[in-house]
This record gives structure tokens, C-alpha cells and sequence, in this order.
């Protein structure tokens, strides 16, 4: 599976690092256990879910709504931490679009995710 981050991806990244600092391991810990269960190993959850409307013949948008940070403590799976990512199949890619904390920032920023779509 080959991943790649957008620079604003990068940049949103290190900002919630900051503020929370198990991020890093925590990140490492979701794509293990949600995405490559999902993409890879085809295990169906209830989270990643797919974005309606984001979606084409050669790649698929997801929401990560739960998202476990050891940093928030006591609040799990329910931490308010968003991940948005693009799966391309056909070449066995993941693109991380953007992460952002539910308290800051309300919703994802489809602008962006249309950007990067549009460049597909």
C-alpha cells in the first residue's frame, strides 16, 4: 500500500501535534487497524465511511470519525479528531487531504478535497 501526504495534510498534522502528542502513535495505530483493515485486508467496519458526492471511478473519499488519541483522555474512539483521506484501488494508494480537531473546525474543508480530486 503506498501512502502520501498533501503538504496541507502535513501542515494540519504537525499544528494538532502540538496540541496533542501522542498524535504521531496514535495515527500509526489507525492506519493499522482501520484503513489497511479496510482497503487491505477488506474487514468491513463502521468507520471509515465513505463521502457521498467525493467519490469516481477510480477513487473513493473517506471520513475518519473515530479516531482513538490517547491525549484526550477518557474520551476513546469519540476523541473529535477527523481524518479525510482519498483510496485509489487501481494503484493501491492512500492520500491523507486532511486532518482537523471536531472543537476547532466544524467540517471538512470540501474545497480542498475537490482540489485535490480534480487533479486525479
Amino acid at each position: 500500500m503506498i501512502y502520501e501526504n498533501l503538504p496541507s495534510f502535513d501542515k494540519d498534522f504537525k499544528k494538532l501535534s502540538k496540541k496533542f502528542k501522542t498524535l504521531d502513535y496514535d495515527f500509526k495505530i489507525l492506519i493499522k487497524y482501520h484503513i489497511e483493515a479496510l482497503h487491505k485486508h477488506k474487514i468491513k467496519a463502521d468507520d471509515p465511511i465513505e463521502i457521498q458526492d467525493y467519490c469516481g471511478k477510480t477513487f473513493k473519499s473517506y471520513k475518519v470519525r473515530k479516531f482513538a488519541c490517547k491525549s484526550l483522555f477518557g474520551r476513546g474512539k469519540q476523541s473529535g479528531l477527523r481524518l479525510i483521506y482519498v483510496y485509489q484501488p487501481n494503484i493501491n494508494k492512500i492520500t491523507f487531504v486532511e486532518i482537523y480537531f471536531k472543537a476547532d473546525k466544524e467540517n471538512e474543508d470540501k474545497h480542498r478535497l475537490r482540489k485535490f480530486i480534480s487533479s486525479l
